[in-house]
């Protein structure tokens, strides 16, 4: 089995086994699904072509390379209008989801992955990006919240600082 193809599985088995929350994928994996596409692309079915592309789509927003990842929304948006079938809705609006979490636009992604929720209320992978989703947004809160309290802080110090130079 080609290199690649045995990292793309590996990748996306991480996903199951919650080694991560979400996989990162190569940028050689990325490659050998753009290869694909183009090689589907020379007169296969279009069911083979939907297949390969939906694996691209997977590759790019799973990139470390936020290139790839907005290739990837790009991408997704586009087929969404395509989809004919509810599961392929699916996998499509939680790729989309997974793009926009990877890009940091974490109230874009909880919006698209409760759309998915919508279609399929109890997919484990969902809910999982969901809380992921939700818990960068509280860490993030929690910085915002402690940068604020450094800043009043040193605001603060400085007027006492100033109120206490002009008393002596």
């Amino acid at each position: 089995m080609d290199k690649t193809v045995v990292k793309f599985f590996d990748s996306v088995g991480s996903f199951f086994t919650g080694s991560d929350v979400i996989p990162w994928c190569d940028s050689d994996i990325v490659a050998a699904c753009g290869r694909e596409v183009a090689e589907a692309e020379k007169g296969s079915s279009d069911k083979l072509k939907s297949e390969s592309i939906m694996r691209l789509s997977w590759a790019l927003v799973h990139s470390k390379r936020p290139e790839d990842v907005q290739r990837g929304i790009a991408m997704l948006e586009v087929s969404l209008a395509g989809s004919n079938t509810p599961l392929l809705e699916r996998e499509r609006v939680y790729l989309l989801a997974v793009g926009y979490f990877r890009n940091a636009e974490y109230s874009r992604s909880r919006q698209i992955v409760d759309r998915c929720l919508e279609i399929a209320p109890d997919w484990k992978q969902a809910l999982t990006l969901k809380k992921a989703i939700e818990d960068k947004i509280t860490k993030d809160g929690v910085i915002g919240i402690g940068i604020a309290a450094t800043a009043v802080g040193l605001v603060a110090g400085g007027i006492a600082a100033a109120i206490s130079a002009r008393k002596k």
